[in-house]
């Protein structure tokens, strides 16, 4: 990996996709990279599903792509000098379906993380159509710094912002299509869940000590609409840049990775976490909720190391 820039300028772009209008979005997706471009970005983020739109259902199969797909080729070409993450429908060699999003780099297609929690509450189905993800993967980048990508509720399980970081991410990025719920919410924006998806972000950045980005889409869907919001976090929990609610727009924000290595040199929590014990807690809850029961103690063995 290239050493990290002094300092790395994000485009974030908030937009409204059209619903299963894949050439269309295609199009849109290019005159957001030459718009970054002249913009001077190293780095430009898509929300979840920009290539498709979201509330697709039974349109699903019918906007996949595989990842040698021509059209992703040619977008990584479109894109080439500007680390680029879009997110669209896989479609895997044994036919199952993902939401996925992609980084694209060098004009490739350099590292593809899938949706690992798909959320089947309130007006969410998505379980019904897409296959969950069950990798998580740091992705190296050419930027110098490690990226930790997330797809919208991946983020709302503390295990993904966490086994990111300690993969070896310094930039966590969710890419999200969150609608519009409890609009009557007393709080600062008058959103419930912009207040709640801001919460989680802050902690996220301080607990981890990374920068975070949520990549937030805009517009409306089968009469449910997507608030925006996008935001980036500085990594002692500190926001540097909130998007106005509902608008679109490319938006540009400048990082400096240095204040990663600051952080964690002044507040080690990554450091000091305990996997060990971790990892054998999290095996006897696992049986505990199974209602399998522990292997019987060898008295023989009891005080031995």
């Amino acid at each position: 990996m290239l050493a990290a820039m002094d300092s790395i300028r994000l485009a974030i772009a908030q937009f409204a996709p059209r619903l299963g209008q894949l050439e269309t979005n295609l199009a849109r997706h290019g005159e957001f990279i030459e718009e970054a471009r002249t913009g001077g970005a190293d780095l430009l983020v898509f929300p979840e599903l920009s290539l498709t739109g979201y509330q697709l259902q039974d349109l699903s199969a019918d906007v996949a792509m595989r990842l040698d797909d021509p059209r992703l080729a040619d977008l990584a070409h479109v894109a080439d000098g500007i680390s680029t993450i879009v997110s669209f429908v896989e479609e895997s060699d044994d036919h199952r379906l993902f939401i996925a999003a992609a980084l694209l780099e060098e004009g490739e297609v350099r590292h593809v993380q899938r949706k690992v929690f798909l959320p089947t509450y309130g007006l969410f189905d998505e379980r019904r159509f897409f296959a969950p993800g069950d990798q998580i993967r740091a992705a190296s980048s050419s930027l110098g710094v490690e990226l930790g990508i997330g797809v919208c509720e991946d983020f709302w399980h503390v295990a993904v912002p966490q086994a990111l970081a300690l993969d070896g991410a310094s930039l966590l990025i969710n890419v999200s299509s969150s609608p519009g719920r409890d609009v009557a919410a007393t709080n600062e924006v008058g959103l419930g869940t912009a207040s709640s998806w801001r919460t989680i972000m802050r902690t996220y950045a301080q607990l981890t000590t990374s920068f975070v980005v949520f990549c937030n889409r805009v517009g409306i869907e089968e009469s449910i609409s997507f608030w925006g919001g996008s935001e980036v976090i500085a990594p002692n929990g500190a926001p540097i840049f909130s998007a106005p609610l509902y608008d679109e727009g490319l938006f540009f924000v400048d990082i400096a990775p240095a204040d990663v290595r600051r952080e964690r040199i002044g507040l080690p929590l990554l450091r000091d976490e305990r996997l060990e014990l971790q990892v054998r807690e999290l095996q006897r809850i696992i049986r505990k909720r199974a209602n399998i029961a522990d292997d019987p103690i060898d008295d023989s063995r009891a005080g031995m190391p």
